[in-house]
Parts: C-alpha cells; sequence; structure tokens
C-alpha cells in the first residue's frame, strides 16, 4: 500500500507542476495571445498525463484523481479506507505540486488565484468533462489504453468546454493557489467540485448502461487498476524468457 500511495502522490505532484508550470511559461511568451497560452498549456498536459499513466500505472493504477478513486470504491475495486488514503494523497501532492511550479519560475511559493471561473456555463462543462472522463476510462479494455485515451480526452475537453476542463478536485484545489493562467478563485472551488462529483456519478451510471450484456472476452470493470499493467507485464516477461530459452530459430530473409 505504501508503493501504491507514493505512485499516486508522486504522480498528482509532477501532473500539477506540468499544468500549472506549463501555464506559467506559455503565459510569460504568449504574449497576451490566449489561444497560444492554451494550445501550450494543453500540449504540456497531455503529455505528462500520457507518460505519467503509462509509468504510475503498473503500481497504483494511476489515478491521480479522487473522482477515479470514489469509482473505483463504488465498485469494490479499492476499500473504502484505501480509496480515502488515495484521495489524502492525491489532493497533497497537487498542493505540493503547485508550490513547486511555483519555485521553478522564482515565484512567491504562497498564491492565491483571482481568475473567476463561475456561472452555469462553467459547472456544465466540468459536469462533461469529468463524465467524458470516467466514461473513457470505463472503455479501456487493455491496459495500455488508458495512456492515450485519457490524455486525448483531456486534451480535447480543454477546447470545447468553457473551464478549459479540469475534471479533477485535488487539481482544482491546488490551481486555487496560484495567481498563475492555470488558477482558478477559491472562492469558485466549491462548485467545480460539485460538478465533477456529478459528472463522475454520470459517467459511470451511463458504462454501466452501456455495459449491460456487454459480457465475454472484454474485462467488465472500469478503472485503471494495477493488477492490469501487472498482469501484462508479467506475461510479456514470461513469453520473452521462453523465446530466450527456447530453440532460436533463424530466417533467411
Amino acid at each position: 500500500m505504501r508503493r501504491r500511495l507514493l505512485a499516486e502522490a508522486l504522480g498528482a505532484l509532477l501532473l500539477t507542476a506540468a499544468v500549472v508550470g506549463s501555464g506559467i511559461m506559455a503565459q510569460r511568451l504568449a504574449s497576451g495571445n490566449d489561444a497560444l497560452a492554451l494550445l501550450a498549456n494543453t500540449a504540456a498536459t497531455v503529455a505528462a498525463l500520457a507518460v505519467l499513466i503509462a509509468s504510475f500505472g503498473p503500481v497504483s493504477g494511476a489515478h491521480f484523481n479522487p473522482v477515479v478513486s470514489l469509482a473505483a470504491a463504488v465498485r469494490r475495486e479499492l476499500t473504502l479506507p484505501d480509496a480515502a488514503a488515495y484521495v489524502c494523497v492525491q489532493v497533497a501532492g497537487c498542493c505540493v505540486g503547485t508550490l513547486l511550479a511555483h519555485a521553478m519560475f522564482g515565484l512567491p511559493l504562497l498564491q492565491y488565484s483571482q481568475h473567476a471561473r463561475a456561472g452555469v456555463g462553467q459547472w456544465l462543462s466540468e459536469f462533461v468533462a469529468t463524465a467524458g472522463l470516467l466514461f473513457t476510462i470505463d472503455s479501456c479494455r487493455r491496459p495500455g489504453d488508458a495512456a492515450w485515451r485519457v490524455p486525448l480526452w483531456i486534451g480535447a475537453a480543454y477546447w470545447f468546454t468553457a473551464s478549459t476542463s479540469f475534471a479533477n478536485p485535488a487539481i482544482t484545489l491546488a490551481r486555487s493557489l496560484t495567481g498563475s493562467f492555470a488558477g482558478i478563485r477559491p472562492v469558485d472551488v466549491p462548485g467545480f467540485v460539485m460538478a465533477q462529483l456529478a459528472g463522475a456519478a454520470c459517467g459511470v451510471a451511463v458504462a454501466g448502461l452501456l455495459r449491460i450484456g456487454a459480457r465475454g472476452p472484454n474485462r467488465t470493470d472500469t478503472t485503471l487498476r494495477s493488477a492490469d499493467f501487472e498482469s501484462a507485464a508479467s506475461t510479456s516477461s514470461a513469453t520473452r524468457a521462453c523465446g530466450e530459452s527456447g530453440p532460436q530459430m533463424v530466417s533467411d530473409s
């Protein structure tokens, strides 16, 4: 369990540092061009998320997000105490990630955002982004799917939602601690979190409905599970071992 919690904490920290740090860099280099800044922020986030899921997935499942861990608890893939521990280290990791981003750019460590993100459109955007995220995770039938499907969804939602797709309560809280391009006013955080929780519930429910009668060779559980990554890794190792110890074939081609 300690390894899993460490992986979740480090993954959340690095993901938030990538989101906030790329926002700071984009704001400095874009010369007031918000579209260019958002594009740079999106690219860095998508790339970091893909690498972190692939790297930490075999250890903890690479949740980095309280709604993902809570969904796993609802499906009984995590116990409630384990899910609570995941959430705690995710929130802590995200907040430290914001401080790390500030430190790397020589900014005051403690800040509070003045970036207003409120209103029905913002909340609906977070509902849609989070529902889509949970549905995307549910659609991952092979261990490696999440490392490209989840980043692609988040990257797309950066652009088709008014909120730029936070879709993560821990990162939402952490981003209230930065005055950069990526920030959100602390007063706006509760509305985002409530919309994210509602969206997660909707995403899980829709995925469950669409999975009715769809048993068979596909896996029927729906979260990023470390067991899946470990199983694939052990199968791959066994295959390599057999190939190395068995008869060698020489191809004329």
